[in-house]
């Protein structure tokens, strides 16, 4: 049985990344961000950073919405000039993980409406746990909105056409979403063995408070493994400075 506090905390963590993701938004309407995936960078990366999110958003940001870009003369634009690089790595991690992010909620929620995807994907038959063969999913659907998500950053920057464009996303983000997706997967085998089958035998379900609550814990440990890969990334030139 779930504890008590520990569905209270569930609950109160998912409300508070949804309150903070829409006041985000909020702001997003009234002052867009100028690169333009960025808008739903932001709120993503809220849902399961929060309050950290909503800091990073006002602190920094606020310095690349559309308005504050147009720098005449060529000068740096203040999202270039005022954000340090390690914030300027972070806001790169957080690029990446917002795709992931939504890549692994979108396959969660198929799995669970349709258990034959996680069969497809070896359930029974390679895995014994359900769980592994929906990471198999997760990683496609992550993959696949990580590198749409960079695309967009990456093919409009520089004025890359679609192939071009398409092969720099792969080079920025192949070793960064893995790494995000790695930590993401160990936080939640350490949650599954060392937590939740002592206590109930399994993990709890998709449509359950404490199962998005420990995915929110997963994807800033996710954060943790990525950021020295996009450090590395942006130091080389392979991804862009956010």
């Amino acid at each position: 049985m779930i504890p008590v506090w520990l569905h209270a905390l569930s609950v109160g963590a998912l409300i508070l990344g949804g309150v903070c993701a829409l006041i985000i938004v909020a702001d997003i309407f009234n002052r867009p961000q100028h690169m333009a995936i960025m808008n739903a960078v932001w709120p993503l990366v809220a849902l399961f950073a929060g309050p950290i999110a909503l800091w990073a958003y006002f602190a920094y940001g606020r310095l690349a919405a559309r308005a504050m870009a147009a720098v005449p003369n060529g000068g740096e634009p203040p999202s270039t000039r005022l954000t340090p690089f390690p914030v300027a790595v972070g806001e790169g991690t957080a690029h990446c993980g917002a795709g992931c992010t939504l890549g692994d909620i979108l396959a969660e929620w198929l799995c669970f409406a349709a258990p034959a995807i996680a069969l497809a994907f070896g359930w029974r038959s390679v895995f014994s746990e359900e769980m592994f063969a929906v990471w198999v999913v997760d990683y496609i659907f992550a993959f696949s909105f990580g590198i749409a998500f960079q695309y967009f950053s990456i093919a409009p920057m520089r004025g890359l056409s679609f192939w071009p464009g398409l092969l720099a996303a792969l080079k920025a983000d192949t070793l960064s979403l893995t790494a995000w997706q790695f930590g993401m997967y160990g936080l939640m085998a350490i949650a599954r063995y060392g937590y939740f089958h002592p206590l109930l035998g399994k993990m709890p379900a998709v449509n359950t408070p404490e199962f998005w609550f420990t995915m929110q814990i997963g994807m800033l440990t996710g954060f943790l493994t990525s950021y020295p890969v996009n450090w590395w990334l942006i130091k080389i030139g392979i991804k862009e400075n956010m």
